[in-house]
């Protein structure tokens, strides 16, 4: 018997890689609920940063990714040298990373030290604080997007066949655990220690991933060991003959219209929720009235919700199918939130509500439509994609997923200095939503012409 075929083995292996990508989701948002102490001055223990400075560095952990190639290159990585291989490099490189950042805002660096250069369409200056932070952020940015494919390929090998979204939403659910840990213990450490302790202790979560990760590769060498061929016969190893990857096979990724449209669909919906997490602790204070010490418990409603939801609606799609379906519904209320949140607040608060109320009723509404397309899009990739390309396709949607994850925080971060209401920003994520629904109404037309399968359910019928 192949060692998936044990649950105890699949679930121990899925809590294994779940635990490396939940230690990443922490620290790739540690520094979010920090936004306005490294806005304050120095003498006040800050660091000085501008809402700007702040909006490049929420954005910089996609440069190297992005703007030159890594994220590709990863995919490829992935597919050539396997998932132990590259698992184990990725979460090194986000260690590497996060200790570039702790350097960053802990070491005694000048504040009238000054990087500019030129970036996109306009120049940039950042003090040189804010460099090195956006340098280890692009840094660990490489590594944990690396790790997210890596996650995704290997819940690919191991449950295929069996409880392959469930499985999904709970290694998501508990990658939200992370960010909601991050956003709701951040602040409250920085504020009793001091600016960079959370960071050190991110440093110490990701090499517990890391350890973790070295025992899944013990336990998928084990798998290789028991004749595992592939969820549907084909090997991905990289010393496989007729069934290894060639750059050729890029091609039979390229030509679907289906990855495309999920492509297309992940820029959209992400761009309107994690850049989103990133400036809502500063929204809450700012538009809601929430006091700057529980305002990351505001924000971690939405990931917090989604622990529990992502694995509910993963299971429902393993049985009952109707995957597209659920992901449509999930940006829909994606869409709505946002447009709420543009709403200047006398508009929509009720005499007898207060606006903290209406903020947190907002966010458990988010934290519903972040369940739902997350947990039936993912299992929806193998559908379309053979195994064996399944590394570079991930790797490509995170790549094109990433020029909106990097470039719109930066345009919100100009665009809440000009419109301190938020009410620009939010009417910028609301119609970002509102494209991926209409994309998500093109992938069911498509998924009925092509027959993917999308809608129908995950386990397979035993005979």
């Amino acid at each position: 018997m192949r060692l998936n075929e044990s649950p105890i083995a699949r679930w121990t292996v899925l809590i294994i890689v779940a635990t490396a990508m939940m230690m990443g989701y922490f620290v790739n948002d540690v520094m979010s609920p920090l936004e306005t102490m490294l806005e304050m001055p120095r003498s006040q223990g800050g660091l000085g940063w501008s809402p700007a400075d702040y909006g490049f560095f929420s954005g910089a952990s996609g440069l190297i990714n992005v703007f030159l190639l890594m994220l590709f290159f990863s995919g490829l990585i992935l597919d050539k040298m396997g998932i132990r291989f590259t698992g184990t490099l990725a979460c090194s490189l986000m260690v590497l990373g996060t200790l570039i950042k702790y350097y960053a805002v802990s070491a005694d660096i000048p504040p009238d030290s000054i990087f500019h250069f030129s970036f996109i369409t306009y120049d940039v200056s950042l003090p040189a604080s804010a460099a090195w932070a956006s340098f280890g952020f692009a840094v660990f940015g490489v590594g944990y997007e690396m790790t997210g494919i890596t996650v995704s390929k290997s819940m690919v090998r191991w449950f295929t066949g069996h409880e392959l979204a469930l499985a999904m939403g709970i290694q998501l659910a508990m990658a939200r655990l992370g960010t909601a840990a991050a956003l709701s213990i951040s602040a409250p450490i920085a504020r009793h220690f001091n600016l960079s302790t959370p960071l050190l202790v991110s440093v110490a979560f990701l090499i517990i991933g890391l350890l973790a990760f070295l025992v899944f590769c013990v336990m998928d060498r084990r798998l290789d060991a028991s004749g595992y061929s592939g969820p549907n016969g084909e090997s991905e190893k990289p010393d496989s003959s007729s069934e290894e990857f060639r750059l050729a096979d890029i091609g039979v990724t390229l030509r679907s219209p289906g990855f495309w449209l999920i492509t297309l669909f992940c820029v959209l919906f992400y761009s309107a929720v994690s850049p989103f997490l990133k400036f809502s602790t500063r929204l809450m204070v700012i538009k809601y009235g929430v006091d700057a010490d529980i305002a990351g418990f505001f924000s971690s409603i939405a990931p917090f919700g989604t622990i529990f939801m992502t694995p509910l609606f993963g299971y429902i799609y393993d049985r009952y199918g109707k995957g597209v379906t659920l992901v449509i519904t999930g940006a829909m209320i994606l869409t709505c939130v946002h447009f709420c949140f543009s709403l200047p607040i006398d508009y929509i608060q009720p005499t007898i509500v207060s606006s903290q109320f209406i903020a947190i009723a907002l966010m458990l509404l988010l934290s519903i439509g972040y369940s739902l397309a997350p947990a039936a899009l993912w299992p929806c990739v193998p559908k379309i994609i053979p195994l064996k390309c399944l590394g570079t396709a991930y790797s490509m949607i995170f790549f094109i997923q990433n020029f909106g994850r990097s470039i719109i925080p930066m345009f919100v971060g100009k665009a809440n200095e000009t419109d301190t209401s938020y009410t620009t920003s939010m009417l910028i994520f609301g119609f970002t939503a509102f494209g991926a629904a209409v994309v998500a109404v093109a992938m069911l037309l498509v998924d009925r012409h092509k027959n993917y399968g999308l809608q129908l359910p995950n386990i397979r019928q035993k005979k």
